[in-house]
């Protein structure tokens, strides 16, 4: 009898530590958790501590543990199904993949198993194997989703629509407003040239808050191509709201009004494509003004300043070097003179210590034709 009690009173105090040590994991106190559950020393008590492990970031602390666990019992699914995650999230597929080919083979009708051999296989380069692996878990169960988007994205990719439609209708009756199945099916129909198919699909993800450039883009050529131009011609400007460089909106934008034939309008949108399309040279023209400046080739450097200048206009430096180097290069006081009036006439003054310069320059610079003429 003493016995017996000695053995109650363990095991309920074992009870009342691990609800302490669950209700500390539960509410995130997750080291204090973990000190609890190491005094009880048991199976379940040593996965939490790995879960716990994990939960605070600390993947090789929590790998060490799962490992331990599956060494002292290597029959256990879940250590080994966790362990196998965790090598995933560090990047070691190859130890995920003895993990989940045994976990497959012991238990064929786990469609999670599957799944996560399929990942594994497709982070490893074989993607034939892994979609054997997502078509086996979608056989076992119709509903899991992430199977449905891993054999969707491959049909799409692949471009085989019959084949990425026949997984991805399946799982939007079941989840209809999933942003990642209806952007695959939008992709499949628009892939295959469907456009007054694709438009509603692409239509919704923008509903849905899927507000991106590329879903824009195939949302106005779908409209383009299905005749319907003022949606298509709003649509690219939505797309140039976004992205006033966007050359690709223009040209396009500009043959919706080719087809229009609104000639005016798309002359203009072309030009507007060729313009944002300019490649700018500017620094690379100022770091040869320097190369030649340094080389005392005033005349080199004057000109490669006004390519610069020309590049960007705004840039006032650049046109003050253009005026410092006309300075020294030119002998007529006339001209050093427009160069520095044309300075401020261009920039105002206030232009840091350029303006001073320009403006002491056009003072000294008449002050000498004044004594010249004298």
């Amino acid at each position: 009898m003493v016995i017996l009690g000695l053995f109650l009173a363990k095991a309920e105090a074992q009870t009342s530590a691990l609800a302490v040590a669950d209700s500390l994991y539960v509410s995130g106190d997750y080291i204090n958790a973990i000190n609890t559950y190491a005094t009880l020393g048991t199976p379940s008590a040593n996965l939490q501590i790995a879960r716990a492990y994990n939960a605070i970031g600390n993947r090789d602390k929590s790998i060490v543990q799962y490992e331990h666990l599956v060494e002292e019992d290597p029959k256990q699914q879940i250590a080994r199904f966790e362990l196998g995650k965790q090598y995933m999230r560090t990047k070691v597929p190859e130890k995920a993949l003895n993990l989940f080919l045994k976990l497959t083979q012991e238990n064929d009708g786990n469609p999670e198993y599957q799944y996560q051999l399929g990942r594994c296989l497709m982070e490893m380069e074989r993607p034939k194997m892994a979609i054997n692996s997502f078509k086996r878990a979608f056989t076992l169960d119709s509903t899991h989703l992430r199977s449905i988007f891993q054999l969707g994205k491959y049909h799409v990719i692949r471009k085989e629509k019959d084949l990425a439609l026949q997984y991805v209708n399946v799982g939007l009756d079941f989840y209809g407003n999933d942003i990642s199945l209806i952007n695959w099916k939008a992709l499949a129909l628009y892939n295959d040239d469907q456009y007054e198919l694709a438009i509603p699909w692409l239509e919704k993800l923008i509903e849905l808050g899927e507000k991106k450039e590329y879903i824009y883009t195939k949302l106005a050529y779908s409209y383009y191509q299905n005749w319907e131009m003022e949606k298509a011609k709003e649509t690219y400007r939505v797309l140039l709201e976004m992205d006033e460089d966007n050359n690709e909106a223009y040209y396009n934008l500009a043959q919706v009004f080719l087809k229009e034939r609104k000639l005016d309008s798309a002359e203009y949108y072309v030009q507007k494509s060729i313009d944002v399309q300019k490649v700018n040279f500017e620094m690379e023209y100022v770091t040869l003004g320097r190369v030649a400046g340094q080389q005392k080739n005033l005349k080199k450097a004057l000109e490669y300043y006004w390519l610069a200048y020309n590049e960007n206009t705004s840039n006032y430096a650049n046109y003050f070097q253009i005026c410092f180097i006309a300075d020294q290069y030119y002998k007529d006081s006339d001209k050093k003179l427009k160069y520095y009036e044309n300075f401020i006439e261009k920039f105002g003054i206030g232009k840091s210590g350029f303006s001073e310069h320009a403006l002491r320059r056009i003072s000294e610079i008449k002050a000498e034709m004044h004594f010249s003429k004298e």
